[in-house]
């Protein structure tokens, strides 16, 4: 599993990179190809840069990549039932099922990131973690929101039983949240984001974003992918392609993910990242499965 934004924290990678070549040969080369010190802003920071957007999205990239290739120089060569990644981790997963060179995804993904937070300037926003409320009844507040606002929100991230986040326009969402405390949410809590991610307010980028995806070079992966947007493996370029496109403003289907990969027999989950947001929620989706997270040396040596 690899994570999405939110995972960032100044310092992650820092002791990967010192204690396995791969990890810090990875770092290196995504400095390298973006043309400035992106490993100094996960390191170093500050955090308002690593948490811009532009920053966030190829950060928590590199990190993921950097964990997965320290993993595998550490064990020797594996290979999962699936790979899955929620939101920008989805963009990990293609690179560690062999479907993305590493190079290519970080000009995508750096792309992406410039994309949106062009769009989230263009139409303001933000989102919104709405706790223990059903999502049938988290939607319909947004429909109702949209109605009475004529602006746009909705469901953004089925992250977890008891954890959706919504996403739209700021009158919207603050009328979505009112009507969720409202139907019995035990909380409502706005997140640290400037922009709508996974909203219609991600429009502005999507013309733009969709070329980026055609042009870059895919192939078909060599382990399976569940996709965001589908719930479901994503077997062909062409189903790849339309997934990453629909994602920008699709929700994040995460606990229908997690659901067929259990069905399909997963048992142990292993998340690369620098938190282990991800292994928590999978606690929250299924206790009988085993969560490990592997972000850094410590986490790693533990896998053997």
């Amino acid at each position: 599993m690899f994570p999405g934004q939110g995972s960032q924290t100044v310092g992650m990678g820092a002791a990967l990179a010192r204690a396995y070549p791969a990890a810090r040969e990875t770092f290196a080369e995504a400095d390298d190809l973006l043309g400035f010190k992106l490993s100094s802003v996960c390191w170093e920071g500050p955090e308002e840069e690593l948490n811009d957007t532009v920053n966030t999205q190829p950060a928590l990239l590199v990190h993921s990549v950097a964990a997965l290739r320290a993993a595998r120089a550490a064990l020797g060569e594996f290979k999962p039932a699936y790979c899955a990644g929620h939101s920008l981790g989805e963009f990990s997963a293609l690179v560690a099922a062999g479907s993305f060179a590493f190079a290519d995804a970080l000009r995508l993904v750096r792309e992406r990131g410039r994309l949106m937070k062009a769009a989230g300037q263009a139409a303001p926003g933000g989102m919104a973690a709405i706790l223990n409320l059903e999502t049938a009844r988290i939607a319909q507040a947004c429909a109702e929101a949209t109605a009475a606002t004529g602006r746009d929100v909705q469901v953004a991230n089925d992250n977890c039983p008891g954890q959706v986040v919504i996403s739209g326009d700021e009158a919207a969402l603050e009328k979505a949240m009112a009507l969720s405390v409202e139907r019995g949410a035990r909380r409502v809590v706005r997140l640290p984001v400037s922009i709508a991610a996974h909203s219609r307010l991600m429009d502005g980028a999507q013309a733009e974003f969709n070329r980026a995806v055609q042009e870059t070079p895919l192939e078909l992966p060599a382990i399976p992918i569940v996709g965001n947007v589908s719930a479901a493996p994503l077997t062909t370029a062409d189903e790849i392609r339309a997934e990453l496109q629909a994602q920008l403003t699709s929700p994040v289907r995460w606990t229908e993910s997690v659901r067929h990969m259990l069905d399909h027999g997963v048992t142990t989950f292993v998340e690369f990242g620098p938190r282990d947001v991800l292994t928590g929620l999978l606690r929250r989706i299924e206790r009988s499965a085993t969560g490990l997270p592997a972000g850094t040396p410590q986490e790693i040596g533990a896998l053997r």
